[in-house]
């Protein structure tokens, strides 16, 4: 991953951890702008797709791809 793709990786989990709830391409682009980043489609969904992979998202539905924050209670 390239240094801005670390940077929105770092913001996108921020904003997954405070918000919690649902997320789908289209929220995490509007995090990662609301965050100052220019973000692509291509580079969110890999992005949401590690978080996932971290246990930090959970896949509940598949097309269109949504996931559900875990609670870190």
């Amino acid at each position: 991953m390239t240094d801005n793709t670390s940077s929105q990786r770092a913001d996108l989990e921020k904003a997954v951890r405070i918000y919690g709830g649902f997320w789908d391409t289209e929220r995490g682009l509007r995090a990662l702008r609301d965050t100052g980043h220019e973000p692509q489609e291509k580079y969110t969904r890999r992005i949401l797709r590690d978080l996932a992979g971290k246990g930090l998202l959970v896949k509940v539905k598949d097309l269109p791809v949504r996931y559900r924050a875990v609670r870190s209670d």
